[in-house]
């Protein structure tokens, strides 16, 4: 008896598979609207976001204007998010926001909108385009809804983003300056990054690398320069040098940082030769 019921357990189960995929494909091909967005509660209550969006997506349209409408197009956008398909969820809730600005959703919306566009940001070497996005939607989130549950959340996840970009902008400026040590053209790029890193990032952990790599980048632009520019870019490396020893007096540079200023105060301290005056 055991063994006949151990073995029944299963085929039931599969009847009520069976069953479900016929009364989902029955509904689906239906006209009954109503049919359809009960199943369509039905499955997202239970978890089958997949089936849900697909009958909230037959449905959609037929609610706009009314009561039901902003309950539906709701859960729709939800079954994306839900099914990790971000760039779809958020248009999707940015569609919501847009037809239901009064909505007690729209905060919820705002959030899951953002926290869409913030899964879809990628690694920090790459083009951060999707990230910029999260960071504007995030920020309007915080700005708007400092009381929500959500906003803590939000938060970090902004922080995140910054840092990324912080990363991001920090590598192309060192990118600039290693090209520099090749070709000399890269160093006034390197340069402009670096003080825009410096800039942007005010309390980057990567703020004293930036100021030492900057004074760095100086140095060579200045070493290697025509003899009518040198003693202006000279003296533009030396302030670079006074930037970040008086910014971190202790600095962790301090000993390449020496050995580049000894370099500059050497080629300051030596008298321009009437070649040297002539040469363009």
């Amino acid at each position: 008896m055991f063994f006949k019921m151990r073995n029944l357990i299963p085929l039931l189960g599969l009847i009520a598979v069976m069953s479900s995929c016929n009364e989902y494909q029955k509904v689906l091909k239906n006209e009954d609207v109503k049919a359809k967005y009960d199943l369509a509660q039905k499955y997202y209550d239970e978890g089958d976001y997949k089936r849900a969006n697909r009958l909230f997506e037959q449905i959609a349209p037929k609610y706009v204007g009314k009561p039901q409408g902003e309950r539906v197009m709701f859960f729709f956008a939800d079954t994306y998010f839900q099914r990790k398909d971000y760039n779809m969820a958020g248009y999707q809730f940015e569609r919501f926001i847009k037809s239901y600005p009064k909505s007690e959703k729209v905060p919820q919306a705002s959030f899951l909108g953002a926290k869409s566009y913030y899964k879809l940001s990628p690694a920090y070497s790459l083009d951060q385009t999707d990230t910029d996005k999260a960071l504007v939607k995030l920020q309007t989130f915080i700005n708007m809804y400092p009381d929500s549950e959500y906003f803590d959340e939000a938060n970090k996840m902004a922080q995140e983003l910054t840092t990324k970009k912080e990363e991001k902008a920090f590598e192309i400026a060192k990118q600039f300056n290693k090209l520099g040590h090749f070709d000399y053209s890269f160093l006034t790029p390197a340069m402009a990054a670096f003080d825009n890193f410096i800039s942007d990032f005010p309390g980057s952990i990567y703020r004293e690398e930036a100021l030492y790599l900057k004074f760095e980048s100086a140095t060579e632009f200045a070493l290697n320069s025509f003899a009518r520019w040198k003693p202006e870019r000279l003296e533009n490396a030396k302030t670079a040098y006074n930037v970040l020893k008086r910014q971190y007096p202790k600095t962790k540079f301090v000993d390449e940082a020496d050995e580049l200023m000894g370099k500059i105060q050497k080629e300051m301290d030596s008298p321009m030769t009437e070649e040297d005056k002539e040469t363009k």
